[in-house]
């Protein structure tokens, strides 16, 4: 049993982490040994479509060469690609390639998974509930809207 005294925020956060490593470790062992959790970051910016280096560094709030280098960890794990923009030969886009739609399919597949069996194991009332607690919690800490426009940032 945990400690009573065990606040809030920190089982809040707490529980995150251990999820997401339950997600990574799924993740792995679906076929992606490489991917990480900061992957996450920069990906989901090229969810929609390709994106200049610069537009990604700005949506991710670093400098272009941050963002450079998030993207060339994406390309030696075969998450991404970068092309020639058809209308300024000067910019290269960013996109993501068949492996990296497919991270996005399997990451969605695994958590949809744990989705199900958490609501399982707490039953699918306390689930709903802790679901509809943790969107309050984010809208209350600032955040939903850096979700509602994949433009959460990496923690610091």
């Amino acid at each position: 049993m945990l400690p009573a005294t065990l606040d809030l925020v920190s089982a809040v956060a707490l529980a995150g982490t251990s999820l997401d490593a339950e997600a990574l470790r799924r993740l792995h062992a679906a076929g992606h040994p490489d991917a990480r959790i900061g992957h996450g970051y920069t990906i989901q910016h090229l969810v929609e479509g390709p994106l200049p280096i610069g537009e990604i560094a700005e949506r991710m709030g670093v400098t272009q060469q941050a963002a450079s280098k998030a993207v060339a960890e994406l390309e030696r794990v075969g998450y991404a690609e970068r092309g020639r923009d058809p209308g300024d030969a000067r910019v290269r886009r960013v996109a993501l390639t068949a492996r990296g739609i497919d991270v996005v399919e399997t990451t969605r597949a695994v958590r949809a998974a744990m989705e199900r069996e958490l609501a399982a194991a707490l039953g699918p009332d306390r689930a709903e509930e802790l679901r509809r607690a943790a969107l309050d919690a984010l809208e209350w800490s600032g955040g939903a809207a850096a979700v509602r426009g994949r433009r959460v940032r990496e923690p610091r």
